[in-house]
């Protein structure tokens, strides 16, 4: 089962970066990436700040705020 949620919170998350970034989404399995590395990206910042979200919303959150950070430097590499 936990598979299964990483999937569905990585795709709800890139797909809500994607909305806020505004056509930085990779489609359906770009997004599901995205969200899972910006899960990863946004575990780390959280710990580095000190802050703790747990339950399925705080994941979610979690691997948005990544997920967003994630899109913003691939928009500043692209540019570059």
């Amino acid at each position: 089962m936990g598979f299964i949620l990483w999937l569905i919170i990585g795709g709800l998350a890139g797909w809500i970066a994607g909305n806020i970034m505004r056509g930085g989404g990779f489609g359906l399995l770009g997004n599901i990436g995205v969200g899972i590395v910006g899960a990863i990206l946004g575990g780390l910042l959280f710990s580095l700040l000190g802050l703790k979200a747990g339950g399925f919303i705080g994941s979610l959150v979690t691997a948005v705020v990544g997920a967003v950070l994630l899109l913003w430097i691939v928009a500043k590499v692209k540019k570059s």
